[in-house]
């Protein structure tokens, strides 16, 4: 039955297995530091590497780097896609992130010592109008570069072990 999903599939998998974990690492209430964390990144990387794995022993593939690309792509912009909708859900259900990230940026300019209090108010009341826009920005650049990097290279190690 694994072997019928396509990279798409195995992708929104991958994905849901993220959330889970993602979930469970936030509710464990571990401290934010803790490299328990990168159990999500491990789980992304090995979908990325089962669906470029069962590619290439599909038998079914030309041997080029551009169609692995290709397929691992597939996996891993639908990860991207579900990852940025939880992060989106997920913010909105907690404002509490919101109001504890603009009083961490509060104390930061106060330590500066640069900014009025009119300044610090009006540049807290901005970074709370920006904060859903910065953490999906960035929850999409970072699942795309990460994506694209192990994509390529197991893709690179998968054409060559198949020459």
């Amino acid at each position: 039955m694994l072997q019928k999903l396509n990279a798409t599939k195995k992708g929104m998998i991958t994905g849901l297995v993220m959330v889970v974990l993602s979930l469970l690492v936030y509710y464990s209430k571990l401290p934010y530091e803790s490299p328990v964390q990168y159990i999500i990144y491990i789980a992304y990387a090995a979908g990325i590497v089962w669906t470029l794995v069962t590619y290439s022993r599909s038998g079914v593939h030309e041997n080029k780097f551009g169609r692995f690309f290709l397929e691992g792509f597939r996996c891993f912009v639908v990860v991207t896609l579900t990852m940025v909708l939880f992060t989106y859900i997920f913010n909105r259900m907690h404002p509490e992130f919101k109001e504890q990230m603009a009083e961490a940026y509060k104390a930061e300019m106060l330590s500066k010592g640069n900014s009025t209090p009119a300044e610090i108010n009006t540049n807290m009341e901005k970074a709370k109008d920006f904060y859903n826009v910065m953490l999906v920005s960035t929850a999409i650049f970072g699942y795309l570069i990460i994506g694209a990097v192990v994509t390529a290279s197991v893709s690179l190690l998968l054409r060559k072990r198949n020459i």
